[in-house]
């Protein structure tokens, strides 16, 4: 079956952090603060799956005719994104997908479009590129996709990766990858031929639990995966404002006891554990020795991801 008509492809994934190095062997662009996506696009039209599968344009009315932006029938990998006030919102395009309300979502997708800003082409010309170097793909992207409002080709910078960060930090941006030019496409894998650096910390946790502290203060309680496939207790965030999250948290249902392997500090007493289905972003400024992380700020549930894709990197 055509992989267009199969709809079974699934990203290729960051592998590992790194710092800021410059190497003539490597491309530099923007990490985006957005939802990964793959655009399936032929002349029947378009279809937005994420990173677990599921359905994203009947949230985003707006991008439906992506299909009209390329010239041949092709699969897309990139970023749905949200710009607010000149800058990318990950909570408004988060919020988006947890959206159900149609009249709500036709009125957001007026007010506030999404744009889809693409980094890579799996499949053009009647068959998969996957096994093309990114450097090819790049320039077979770019001779595909026609701009417009709605959908964008990331920019990028070839070996002056130190020179880029700098930009990144000058401008509050969260990061950027690093991804070897002469690289393959690895669907569904992690490889380290994509790396990760980070200006901003951040990284995604396993939704365990919570705990309402009082009627406005309410905590997720974090945890994540190690490499033997333990689940390790990461702490807590706080949720602030992130009422529509809470109530998706809250109807989860409910375990009967902590999921973790390690051992459970006080402060979890009063805590309402969950099934395991739900992953965040949190936001922080650095973890202690024992990978705790400190000033935790939530950011949002993440609708395309599963737990077992939350990993404690050491």
């Amino acid at each position: 079956m055509d992989a267009v008509d199969d709809k079974s492809l699934r990203p290729m994934l960051i592998g590992k952090t790194a710092d800021p190095f410059d190497d003539d062997g490597y491309l530099f662009e923007l990490k985006l603060d957005g939802v990964r996506c793959l655009a399936y696009l032929d002349e029947k039209g378009t279809l937005l799956l994420n990173r677990r599968g599921g359905k994203l344009l009947p949230k985003l009315p707006e991008l439906a005719d992506l299909h009209k932006q390329v010239n041949q029938k092709c699969i897309l990998d990139g970023e749905l994104i949200s710009a607010m006030g000149g800058g990318l919102d990950f909570e408004e395009i988060k919020q988006r997908a947890l959206m159900s309300n149609k009249a709500r979502i036709d009125r957001i997708s007026r007010k506030i479009p999404a744009t889809f800003v693409v980094f890579d082409i799996l499949y053009a010309g009647g068959g998969l590129v996957t096994k093309e170097s990114l450097s090819d793909r790049k320039k077979l992207l770019e001779a595909t996709v026609v701009e417009n409002e709605r959908i964008s080709v990331s920019r990028y910078i070839e070996g002056r990766g130190i020179e880029f960060f700098e930009l990144v930090k000058q401008r509050g941006l969260e990061g950027m990858i690093a991804k070897k030019s002469n690289s393959r496409y690895y669907q569904g894998r992690r490889t380290a031929d994509w790396m990760k650096i980070k200006n901003l910390r951040d990284d995604d946790f396993v939704v365990c639990g919570y705990v309402q502290n009082s009627e406005h203060i309410i905590s997720t309680i974090l945890g994540q995966y190690d490499e033997n496939g333990k689940l390790l207790y990461m702490g807590h965030a706080s949720l602030g404002d992130s009422r529509e999250d809470f109530a998706m948290i809250k109807k989860q249902k409910k375990a009967d006891k902590p999921p973790f392997s390690n051992e459970l500090p006080s402060g979890n007493e009063k805590a309402v554990w969950i099934k395991l289905q739900l992953v965040c972003t949190v936001e922080f400024l650095n973890r202690t020795a024992g990978g705790m992380i400190r000033q935790p700020i939530f950011k949002g549930l993440r609708m395309d991801k599963t737990p077992e894709e939350a990993i404690y990197k050491v």
